[in-house]
């Protein structure tokens, strides 16, 4: 069993060893560089240091980019401000780390994430371990969002959308090997690096990836220091077994950790302990009709503590929290070829996670509080899903092509609680036949392309809405929704196009969704004799915009774009805005790039949010009021040692502007720090990142 230091002590080891990574990168890239200046035959390698900035669609309802290219904002150091720089993507604010994304105003399961085809559920009922908490964006080699709920292979629900976090296929055709590195520092004493290192033959090969960031607190654009440092580490091993190029069977395992402060309530993330075990199987090329078997099974377990004592002072009594989670999953695909015009997916996966909790607290006297690990755990919810799905794609034309999907799944869920007068849904079962539907018309015209998609999905209540109160007064006791709650039912339409003429390439999407039974947060809401309380309860509601993007290249070595991305959100049950929905917002950007040199602006534009409703919201969190309206500005620039090395730095927040996101979350009371409305994002932050290939 994997037991790892406390996460103080092993984060200061690899802080040592950041140092001894970058140098043993910059020695082998400079030899490697010097060696291809001397052998003309050296293959290429693939580098790629342009400052992501805002990545369009790269094809119908899809936006994908390499999370290893540099980003402005400020490289990103989890799965959730990785994905930020996507018109349509936002990140509900907690700290310096472990943000939520959030894409068209829908958050949390909602918005389905996956990597390399598993997927990760938290353990805090707070939701500070989102599954893009234990996600490290240099680990992946490649980070795709579908649009709205228009696939139906990665899992049920995902009415937002999906987003794959993937590795690239790994295969020798000799013995031979390849690495690449990065070392990133920036203000408030922000480091991170990461080595990826891959070895083999043709008949197999090794990996090794390894990642590290670290911060302090930050400031905001008025100096005042938000409670936000952090410290992440994760190492992955993988080897595979590759007996010819269309066959591969892949074993990995992943551990990681941090520790995280938070600025939005009154307990930190002292552990956040994951284990992660995958086995693949892959086979192309089989035969005219069976084209590709693709097989996983993979065990996911998290282990996390929250307190009041490991990052802050002054708590009146100390307390802790130690939830888990183990997930079990697997998925099974196959894809036909029946004719030189059709192209079939067919395939199934199951999952299976229980969730446990344990939790000490002080007594009067001070005792106690810390002890949470000598207490027992107790199973609080247990759920599994069966899928079944297929997905057709047919060329009717060279210009015209359809795309079908169908799928069905079984839910069922377990309250494992003791029964009670304030729990009467506890020691109960429930389950669910859920469908999702969807079909789509593309059309190619040039170089450019239209669609038009209708989707259906049904969305079962999560881990965190089905632990939620419900709206009612019952017998002056407290009734939990796990057996009331209905499951969303989301059917949108999406069209959209991208074209390019010349020099000029754009794109836009938009889309128009109604949902039956949303499930709606609500805190502060009152009982007559309970109090203000947390509920779930559903209602209609629906939701409308689109992003759009336009980009054009002149002078060959300038390229300008802009984007914008705009959602709108009703309460139709109640007549009023949705609540946490983002504002307009608008991007321009300018690069300059002439192969050794690059330089680039961008600035960012967000209107005021003047629709929202009070204490209404998600999972993750609930509108606090009016949004104001903000500009920031943010430069860059690179240079290039040929295919080896890169030196990337930039500015992000140029003018220190002191501003919120609309959907942060709530500032709390933290002894030693301000407490602000909302969580304030950083200041004028300064980083420079160095990056090797070899």
């Amino acid at each position: 069993m994997f037991a790892p230091p406390p996460p103080k002590k092993r984060a200061c080891i690899l802080h040592k060893l950041a140092p001894l990574v970058a140098s043993a990168a910059l020695l082998i890239s400079s030899t490697y560089a010097d060696e291809a200046d001397r052998n003309d035959s050296a293959p290429p390698v693939s580098f790629e240091p342009i400052v992501i900035t805002a990545p369009a669609m790269n094809k119908p309802l899809e936006v994908s980019f390499n999370p290893k290219a540099a980003q402005q904002p400020l490289p990103a150091n989890d799965g959730a401000s990785i994905l930020k720089s996507i018109p349509g993507v936002s990140v509900i604010r907690k700290g310096g780390t472990d943000g939520d994304p959030v894409f068209r105003g829908m958050a949390a399961s909602r918005l389905n994430i996956l990597f390399d085809d598993e997927q990760i559920l938290g353990g805090c009922g707070g939701r500070m371990d989102p599954p893009t908490a234990y996600i490290f964006p240099d680990s992946f080699d490649r980070v795709t969002l579908i649009k709205g709920p228009q696939s139906v292979r990665y899992g049920h629900g995902s009415s937002a959308g999906t987003v794959l976090f993937e590795r690239a296929p790994t295969y020798f055709l000799q013995a031979g090997g390849e690495a690449s590195a990065s070392i990133m520092a920036a203000s408030f004493n922000r480091l991170d690096y990461f080595l990826d290192a891959k070895a083999g033959t043709n008949l197999g090969y090794a990996r090794g990836i390894v990642t590290y960031a670290k911060s302090d607190d930050y400031k905001d654009g008025g100096g005042k220091n938000v409670h936000s440092k952090y410290e992440r580490q994760s190492a992955s091993a993988i080897v595979g077994f590759t007996p010819d190029p269309n066959t591969r069977i892949e074993l990995s395992t992943v551990k990681s950790d941090a520790i995280a402060a938070y600025a939005d309530r009154g307990m930190d993330g002292s552990l956040f302990k994951r284990e992660n075990y995958a086995l693949k199987f892959e086979k192309e090329a089989i035969g005219s009709t069976l084209d590709k078997l693709e097989a996983n099974a993979y065990y996911n377990y998290i282990d996390h503590v929250m307190d009041n004592y490991t990052l802050r002072d002054g708590a009146a009594m100390d307390m802790a929290s130690n939830p888990d989670r183990k997930t079990i999953g697997g998925r099974i695909t196959a894809t036909l070829l029946p004719s030189d015009s059709l192209k079939a997916v067919i395939g199934a996966d199951a999952q299976y996670n229980r969730h446990t909790a344990r939790s000490s607290m002080a007594d009067m006297m001070g005792r106690g509080g810390r002890d949470y690990a000598e207490k027992t755990r107790n199973e609080d919810f247990y759920f599994s899903q069966y899928g079944v799905f297929s997905e057709l794609a047919w060329n009717v034309s060279d210009e015209n092509s359809l795309v079908f999907g169908l799928r069905g799944d079984l839910w069922k869920a377990r309250d494992s609680r003791v029964n009670s007068l304030k729990n009467p849904d506890g020691d109960a079962d429930r389950s669910k036949a859920l469908t999702s539907a969807f079909a789509r018309y593309e059309r190619d015209f040039g170089d450019g392309s239209f669609y038009i998609g209708l989707g259906y999905t049904e969305r079962a209540p999560d881990f965190w809405e089905v632990n939620k109160e419900g709206a009612g007064e019952t017998n002056a006791t407290s009734q939990y929704v796990f057996k009331s709650i209905e499951p969303e039912k989301t059917a949108q339409l999406d069209i959209g196009a991208m074209a390019k003429l010349g020099d000029l390439e754009g794109f836009v999407s938009a889309f128009y969704g109604k949902i039956d039974d949303y499930i709606l947060i609500q805190t502060n809401y009152r009982k007559p004799t309970r109090g203000a309380l947390t509920i779930a309860r559903n209602i209609d509601a629906t939701t409308y915009g689109g992003e759009a993007g336009l980009a054009y290249r002149f002078f060959d070595d300038f390229k300008a774009t802009a984007s914008l991305a705009y959602t709108r959100g009703e309460n139709d049950t109640d007549s009023r805005a949705l609540g946490q929905i983002p504002p307009f917002e608008s991007r321009f950007i300018l690069d300059w790039d002439n192969g050794s040199w690059t330089f680039g602006a961008l600035a960012r534009f967000v209107a005021s949010q003047n629709r929202y409703a009070p204490n209404e919201g998600n999972i993750v969190g609930q509108d606090l009021g009016k949004g104001e309206s903000f500009n920031v500005f943010s430069i860059n620039g690179g240079y290039r040692w040929g295919k080896a090395a890169s030196l990337l730095f930039g500015v992000d927040n140029l003018l220190d502007k002191t501003y919120a996101e609309f959907i942060s979350k709530s500032g709390a009371s933290v002894q030693g720090y301000d407490q602000t409305i909302r969580v304030n994002e950083p200041g004028r932050v300064v980083w420079a990142q160095a990056r090797f290939s070899f």
